[in-house]
């Protein structure tokens, strides 16, 4: 019987497959998957940014997916490590690597097709093809509703998405990332078209950028709002999303995680950038 051929060019045998039931996930919407794939059992551990569903908050966390350690990963004793693309360091990768572990990366991408290319790699790797096969082509489907349903004919809000605001110094949000994707799912216009990722921001760049609409992540856990720090730079007070205070708080890994939750995700912002309609 032939193997499975994942993304990663790592091919899986049938009893391969079978063997694998210690499975550490790192990448919020890589555990995310996992579970709506109804594989939670096999989990035995997760990174920092795995909060959702609440359950897998119990398991051992392994920290941040971008500062792992070989110890601590080794620690847990998994048959299979499932990594969201972009997960690291480089170093750690490599000792896990030749410590005999097996990994299976994850492709990061954030357009409409990324969730069933992820579910489709994420599900050969647990030797769940037919379960992911279907679960791929529902959430497809999901995702292509939301989007049209989001398309509007009237204006469309500039939106200005802020990753950080440290000290004054505020990080915003160009082409190419999943922030710029979910504003135009939703029907938005990202403010910021000039540069690709993401950026510092000057006062002169806030002023050109012009937004209506300020989008920021809420802090994790009881931690206060920091929709106030935003509204109180001087630069984007100036905006007319400060003038009009007019500012949105999501939860990061529901707005850009691009996993199961993709199409409520796209619902819930067009909601908030189009609070008249309906």
């Amino acid at each position: 019987m032939k193997g499975l051929l994942l993304a990663a060019g790592i091919t899986l045998t049938p009893f391969m497959v079978a063997a694998q039931e210690r499975v550490l996930s790192i990448g919020g919407a890589v555990s995310e998957i996992v579970a709506e794939l109804g594989a939670t059992g096999r989990l035995v551990g997760r990174d920092t940014t795995t909060t959702y569903p609440p359950e897998l908050t119990t398991l051992p966390d392994v920290g941040y997916m971008r500062a792992l350690s070989p110890e601590g990963l080794l620690s847990l004793n998994p048959d299979l490590i499932l990594l969201s693309e972009g997960a690291g360091p480089p170093e750690t990768l490599a000792m896990l690597e030749g410590a005999g572990v097996r990994m299976v990366k994850v492709p990061e991408g954030h357009d409409t097709g990324a969730v069933a290319e992820k579910v489709r790699v994420i599900a050969a790797a647990l030797g769940m093809a037919a379960e992911g096969a279907a679960l791929a082509e529902k959430l497809d489907a999901e995702i292509t509703a939301a989007a049209a349903e989001a398309a509007t004919g009237g204006p469309k809000p500039r939106v200005l998405f802020l990753l950080s605001n440290s000290g004054g110094r505020l990080t915003g949000a160009g082409t190419d990332t999943s922030a710029a994707a979910m504003i135009a799912l939703a029907g938005g216009t990202n403010a910021l078209p000039g540069f690709s990722g993401y950026k510092a921001l000057g006062d002169e760049a806030i002023t050109a950028a012009a937004p209506d609409v300020l989008l920021v992540m809420t802090r994790s856990g009881n931690a206060p709002s920091e929709g106030a720090d935003y509204l109180d730079h001087p630069a984007l007070a100036a905006t007319p999303a400060g003038q009009a205070q007019r500012l949105i708080e999501m939860d990061g890994m529901f707005l850009l995680g691009f996993g199961p939750r993709t199409a409520p995700a796209i619902r819930a912002l067009h909601t908030a950038l189009f609070p008249g309609e309906g």
